[in-house]
């Protein structure tokens, strides 16, 4: 049977607006701006192909443990990464960031080891940044990390730390504490890694919540995401992913 020429342009139209939808729909629930200009990020992305062989270590934060980082292996899996791939360290949160700072670097060196890789992406949320910051700044991770990914990192401080003074890693954790000092003076970014930040107003933990950003970092302001909330927002933790592979 022939279809008119009407259903077929109407027909051809309807799959058109549906492809349209589904192609440019925008992602809705995690809007954010970039402190950098995006357009020239994007065009160096798109010239290079991205790559889900570096191996990541994730890096929880105040009183968490691995099990935090399930929805982002799910992510980073959807994504491209094998699971043999994607590493969780766990610390001691009542213990000391300088302990923890060095267990990061006994368990990336063990991660190199057992993938042959000679770089590792770092992806950390909390006071996982403080952990992480030491480690790249004071104890030269960087030439073993290709990526920092900060997700409402602590990196300089926060004065919701002050109800845990009573341990150690908690007054490091404080505003103006010689740790954060130490971390930030000079150069916050060092090395050829590449450092990248998620913040947000809506935190409600780090005070204040422009104390994740990086001198050095591209810092991604979300529009309104609450602090533990991050964990499983797959649209930021797809984010991170693209930038990782990037």
């Amino acid at each position: 049977m022939r279809r008119s020429p009407r259903r077929l342009l109407g027909a051809l139209a309807a799959v058109t607006v549906a492809f349209t939808l589904f192609s440019s729909a925008p992602t809705a629930g995690a809007a954010q701006t970039a402190d950098r200009t995006a357009a020239p990020a994007a065009r160096a992305a798109a010239a290079q192909p991205l790559s889900t062989s570096t191996p990541v270590v994730f890096v929880h934060g105040y009183t968490g443990n691995a099990s935090n980082w399930v929805t982002a292996r799910s992510v980073f899996q959807l994504n491209g990464w094998s699971s043999s791939n994607l590493f969780a360290y766990e610390y001691n949160s009542y213990g000391n960031n300088i302990t923890n700072a060095q267990g990061l670097a006994t368990f990336v060196n063990d991660v190199k080891s057992r993938t042959g890789a000679s770089k590792v992406a770092i992806v950390n949320h909390s006071m996982g940044g403080l952990v992480s910051q030491y480690y790249l700044k004071v104890l030269g991770g960087n030439t073993s990390v290709s990526h920092l990914a900060s997700i409402a990192g602590a990196n300089h401080g926060t004065t919701y730390a002050g109800a845990c003074l009573i341990y150690t890693t908690c007054q490091q954790m404080y505003p103006g504490s010689s740790f954060i000092a130490q971390i930030t003076a000079g150069d916050e970014t060092p090395g050829d890694t590449r450092y990248a930040t998620w913040y947000s107003a809506c935190d409600g933990i780090i005070l204040p919540y422009t104390s994740t950003k990086l001198s050095g970092a591209t810092n991604n302001n979300v529009a309104c995401q609450t602090h533990i909330g991050y964990l499983a927002d797959t649209i930021v933790l797809g984010q991170i992913a693209r930038f990782v592979a990037s």
